[in-house]
C-alpha cells in the first residue's frame, strides 16, 4: 500500500478509451455502465451515437476487453478504418449501382470475411475442427483461394489489404470454386458490373450463413459473434463519397443483421454530427436501432466517484471526494455543480477538468487537498483547451467556427439576437470572402443554428437556458436571447452576464489621499448635510434595486450582474459612518457626482446591450438614469434640499 497522500494517488483516467484500457482505469473498475452500454451488450441496439468524447469508444473497448459478467462472452471483431482503408472504400464504385449501394457491398464483404474467419477458428476450438462439415470445408477453401486464410487470430490481418482484395474481387471476379461456382461461366449473364458483384457476394454470404446453421451457432449454444465498427470519424469528410461510405455501412449492417440472424451481432459507433448529416431514403428504418449517449450532472458525478475510487480505493466516500480532496464550494457554488456546469456534458471533458484540478494542487503546489483557487486556475486553463478543441472537433463540417469566436470576446455572455446581428453584420463580408463555399450557411440564422448545434450557445426558453442535447428542438425564429456556454466563457473573457463596467469604490481612494488610517467620528451626532446627501445615494441604490427586482423577465444572470454592481455602490457608501465623511477625506458632493456619472454609464451600457425591451431592461436603465439626474441635483442644491425640486 502506498504511503502517498490520497491526492497524489487520485486520477480520473485517460481521456481516450484506447489508452485508458492499457494504462488507465477502464478495466480497473473505472468504467460506469450506462444505458448505451446496456443497449449495446443486450443486442437491442445497433447504432451507438454520441458526440466526440461522449464515451462511444469506452463502450467499445469495454466490450472488446471485458470477459465474463458485464462483458460479451462470444467472439469479437473490431473494425477501425485508417485513412488508407477509408480511401479504399471511398474510391470503390461499380458500374450500374449508385454510390451508397456500391459501398454497402464492400462493407458486406468485410463483414462476411470476418464472420468466415471467425467460423473457421471457432469450429477448430469448439467443434473439434468441424472436419466432417462440407459447408465449413467450402468456406475454408474460399478463404484460402481469395487470400483470406486464417492466421489463428480471428479478425486479424490488415483491413487495408482485405478491402483492396475484396474490391478487386467484386469489381472483377472472386474465386468461388469452393462453393461450386465458376464465375466465368455462371455469372457471365449478369447485366452489369454491379449486378455481377452483388451475385458473387450473395454466394459468399449464403456460404457463411450455411456454416452458422450447420454448426448450430445461432446465438443459443454459443454466444453470437460481435462485429463492431468504431473511429469512422478518422476517415470521414463532409464530401459526398464520405457520406456514401457511412450510408453504405449502415445499409450493410442492416443487411448482415437480417441475413445472419442471432448468429452475428452488429454494433456501429458513430459520431452524432456525422450521423445527423446523412440523408438517404432508408434512413427512417434505423430509428429503432439508434441509441444516443446522453450525460447528466448526476451521471458525471457517479463517473467521477467511480474513477476516483478506482485510483484511490473503494473506501473513498462521496463526502471525502467533494468536501475533503476538493473544496466544498467554489465561488459560493457546490464544487461538483461548479465543475460539471463548466464542461460540456461528456466524460472526456469531465475527466480533463478533474485531472487539471488535481495537477494544479498536487503537481504544481504539492498540496494534499485541492483549493478553490486551484479549481479556478484549472478552469481557466480548461476553458482555453475546450474553445480550441471545439473548432477542431467541427473543422470538417464547420471550418469557419473559430472565426465566429471574436463575436463573443470580451463582452457579456448573455447576448440577444439583435446584438448578435449588429456584430455579425460587421464581419459577414470577411467571412464570405474567407469561406465562399459556406456563404449560404453564413447568415445570422445559419450561424445561430451552428453555434447552438455544437453546444457553444444556449437559448432561453421560459426561465431556463437550454443547450443542444438538453432539448431536441432547434432554435426557433421567435427566440431572441442566448448565452455562451459556461465552458467557454473564461477563454473568451466573457465572465459577466452583460458587459458592465464595474463600480470602482471611492472611499478607499479618499482614505489613501487623506492619509487617514481609520474612520473616526467627528464627534457631531447631528444629521449634517453630508449625511443627508449620503442618505440620498443610499435611497437611489434601493430604488434601482427595487426596479431590477420587478424586471422578472430579465434573465437571472443579467439581474444578478446589475444587482452586484449596485450593491458595490451600496457597500462603498455604507463604509462611511455618520459624520465621518470629511475626516475620511471624502468630499460628498464630488462623491455623488462621481456615482451619478457611473450610473449614467451603467444605463447606457444596458440600453446598448441589445437585451429585448420585453425583459424590462429599458425600465431598469431609465430608472438608473433618473437616479443619476437626481443625485446631480442634490449634489448642487442648497443645504437641506430634498433634491426633488428642479433647478435647485
Amino acid at each position: 500500500m502506498t504511503d502517498e497522500p490520497k491526492l497524489a494517488q487520485l486520477h480520473f483516467g485517460r481521456e481516450d478509451a484506447e489508452r485508458d484500457v492499457t494504462e488507465g482505469l477502464l478495466l480497473r473498475g473505472g468504467f460506469l455502465p450506462n444505458a448505451a452500454y446496456r443497449g449495446a451488450l443486450s443486442g437491442r441496439k445497433m447504432l451507438i451515437i454520441g458526440r466526440k468524447g461522449s464515451g462511444k469508444s469506452a463502450i467499445c473497448m469495454q466490450l472488446m476487453a471485458a470477459h465474463g459478467a458485464g462483458g460479451h462472452p462470444g467472439g469479437k471483431v473490431l473494425v477501425t478504418p485508417d485513412e488508407a482503408a477509408g480511401d479504399e472504400i471511398r474510391r470503390f464504385e461499380l458500374q450500374g449501382l449508385p454510390g451508397d449501394s456500391a459501398k454497402a457491398l464492400i462493407w458486406r464483404y468485410v463483414f462476411a470475411v470476418h464472420a468466415a474467419r471467425h467460423l473457421v477458428s471457432h469450429a477448430k476450438g469448439a467443434h473439434g475442427g468441424g472436419h466432417k462439415i462440407d459447408s465449413l470445408k467450402a468456406l475454408r477453401g474460399f478463404l484460402k483461394q481469395n487470400g483470406e486464410a486464417v492466421d489463428g487470430s480471428p479478425g486479424g490481418g490488415g483491413l487495408v489489404e482485405r478491402l483492396a482484395q475484396g474490391a478487386r474481387g467484386l469489381q472483377t471476379s472472386l474465386s468461388l470454386e469452393a462453393f461450386g461456382i465458376k464465375a466465368s461461366v455462371d455469372l457471365a449473364q449478369s447485366p452489369s458490373e454491379g449486378a455481377r458483384a452483388a451475385r458473387q457476394l450473395e454466394i459468399v454470404e449464403q456460404g457463411v450463413a450455411r456454416v452458422f446453421r450447420d454448426l448450430g451457432c445461432d446465438g443459443e449454444v454459443h454466444a453470437p459473434l460481435l462485429l463492431m465498427v468504431d473511429q469512422l470519424e478518422q476517415v470521414w469528410s463532409a464530401e459526398p463519397d464520405s457520406n456514401s461510405m457511412v450510408i453504405g455501412l449502415l445499409l450493410a449492417a442492416k443487411h448482415a443483421a437480417s441475413l445472419y440472424g442471432r448468429s452475428v451481432r452488429l454494433l456501429l459507433f458513430l459520431r452524432a454530427d456525422i450521423y445527423d448529416s446523412l440523408s438517404f431514403g432508408e434512413g427512417d428504418k434505423f430509428h429503432g436501432d439508434e441509441l444516443r449517449i446522453g450525460w447528466t450532472e448526476n451521471a458525471l458525478r457517479d463517473l467521477a466517484l467511480t474513477r476516483a475510487r478506482a485510483s484511490v480505493g473503494t473506501e473513498l466516500s462521496e463526502d471525502q471526494l467533494w468536501k475533503q480532496l476538493f473544496p466544498a464550494t467554489v465561488g459560493g457554488e457546490e464544487t461538483a455543480t461548479y465543475l460539471f456546469r463548466r464542461c460540456l456534458p461528456r466524460p472526456r471533458d469531465a475527466i480533463q477538468f478533474l485531472n487539471a484540478c488535481q495537477e494544479e494542487a498536487w503537481l504544481k503546489h504539492e498540496r494534499e487537498w485541492i483549493t478553490e483557487a486551484d479549481v479556478q486556475e484549472a478552469g481557466r486553463r480548461f476553458s482555453s483547451w475546450k474553445l480550441k478543441d471545439l473548432s477542431s472537433e467541427y473543422l470538417v463540417a464547420h471550418p469557419f467556427l473559430k472565426n465566429l469566436y471574436p463575436l463573443f470576446q470580451n463582452t457579456g455572455y448573455v447576448i440577444t439576437r439583435a446584438a448578435l446581428a449588429r456584430r455579425f453584420e460587421t464581419s459577414v463580408e470577411t467571412l464570405h470572402q474567407d469561406f465562399p463555399a459556406y456563404a449560404n450557411a453564413l447568415t445570422l440564422p445559419g450561424v445561430i443554428d451552428v453555434l447552438y448545434g455544437v453546444g457553444f450557445l444556449g437559448v432561453r426558453r421560459g426561465n431556463d437556458i437550454v443547450f443542444a442535447g438538453d432539448d431536441a428542438l432547434p432554435v426557433q425564429p421567435h427566440e431572441t436571447e442566448f448565452q455562451v456556454h459556461p465552458c467557454f466563457r473564461a477563454a473568451l473573457g466573457a465572465t459577466n452576464a452583460i458587459d458592465l463596467r464595474p463600480f470602482e469604490p471611492q472611499v478607499a481612494d479618499a482614505r489613501i489621499v487623506s492619509g487617514n488610517f481609520s474612520a473616526g467620528a467627528s464627534g457631531s451626532t447631528s444629521l449634517n448635510r453630508d449625511d443627508r446627501l449620503i442618505g440620498q445615494l443610499v435611497g437611489s441604490c434601493h430604488s434601482i434595486l427595487s426596479q431590477v427586482g420587478r424586471a422578472v423577465s430579465l434573465t437571472q444572470d443579467a439581474r444578478d450582474e446589475i444587482t452586484q454592481q449596485v450593491n458595490r455602490v451600496l457597500d462603498d457608501v455604507k463604509s462611511i459612518p455618520p459624520g465621518a465623511a470629511r475626516s475620511m477625506g471624502v468630499h460628498v458632493d464630488e462623491y455623488l457626482l462621481g456615482t451619478a456619472h457611473y450610473f449614467t454609464s451603467l444605463a447606457a451600457q444596458l440600453l446598448a446591450s441589445g437585451l429585448d425591451e420585453s425583459t424590462g431592461v429599458n425600465d431598469v436603465a431609465h430608472r438608473i438614469e433618473e437616479e443619476a439626474r437626481r443625485l446631480r441635483r442634490v449634489a448642487g442644491g442648497a443645504y437641506g434640499s430634498s433634491g426633488s425640486s428642479p433647478g435647485t
